[in-house]
């Protein structure tokens, strides 16, 4: 994330500076050049790295961080004399534009006059900024995150406690399937060190896997009922959850089915 987020900036003609968790010199003189101090490295290095950063910053300069976690880091960024704000950008650094991708920023000592010219780069590449505090973004992504990967996990994990061939199971998949699947697979193609944290170090995760464990609790019970009252009746409650979401979901994931249906050419 790091690289791309240093050839946004550089492509707006900003200085950019890339330096790993080690270098040839010294880290307070590295720091002493810079404006603005971005940190972007592994959720479990982001606490440390900041806490070897923060002490030489000094408050004429601005603190940020690309972590997918929110509360702790700037919470360890508060310490610094620097003023800081946090980013999280909801993409991976695999794109080759950040046009109406999401970036959420949590402002914390930094001023919107500190911190506005840091976004105007990001809205001028056509990011959409939405803005919270630290924790009520870590809630979200408990959700956003957190039980959209739980679920792909027990996924994998129900086909593999069943012993089910999956190549099997996907020459019976319609593009639908195919899609729930894929994603299953993309996950799992990646680093477990990246997805770990997400779950493990948010500490809203737990709630929100007792809640996914209580509602496959209540679709198991209404599966098991002989009659289809309690099935309906849970069906319709979460339809109207979702009822405002519909017709752009379906919308969605139709561009989808349609890109899966159509033969490669």
């Amino acid at each position: 994330m790091g690289s791309l987020f240093a050839r946004i900036y550089g492509g707006a003609g900003w200085e950019v500076s890339v330096r790993g968790r080690t270098g040839h010199e010294p880290m307070a003189t590295f720091l002493s050049r810079q404006d603005v101090v971005m940190v972007s490295v592994p959720i479990d290095a982001t606490l440390g790295v900041i806490a070897a950063v923060a002490p030489h910053l000094r408050p004429d300069q601005l603190l940020c961080d690309l972590t997918s976690l929110k509360a702790a880091p700037v919470e360890a960024m508060r310490r610094s004399a620097a003023p800081c704000v946090g980013l999280h950008p909801i993409f991976g650094p695999g794109l080759d534009s950040i046009a109406g991708q999401t970036v959420v920023i949590t402002p914390a000592t930094a001023t919107e006059g500190e911190y506005g010219p840091l976004l105007e780069v990001l809205e001028a590449a056509g990011a959409r900024l939405a803005f919270t505090t630290p924790e009520h973004h870590d809630e979200l992504m408990a959700v956003v995150q957190g039980l959209a990967h739980a679920l792909s996990l027990v996924l994998a994990g129900t086909v593999r406690e069943l012993g089910a061939d999956l190549d099997e199971l996907l020459e019976f998949t319609s593009p639908v399937y195919r899609i729930e699947f894929g994603l299953v697979g993309r996950l799992l193609a990646q680093d477990p060190a990246l997805y770990g944290p997400i779950l493990r170090r948010n500490p809203n995760v737990p709630a929100v896997l007792a809640a996914a464990r209580t509602a496959l609790e209540e679709l198991a019970d209404a599966v098991d009922d002989p009659g289809p009252g309690s099935f309906v009746r849970l069906f319709e409650e979460d339809a109207a959850l979702f009822a405002s979401h519909g017709a752009a979901a379906t919308a969605e994931t139709d561009r989808l089915i349609r890109c899966l249906a159509e033969p490669e050419r």
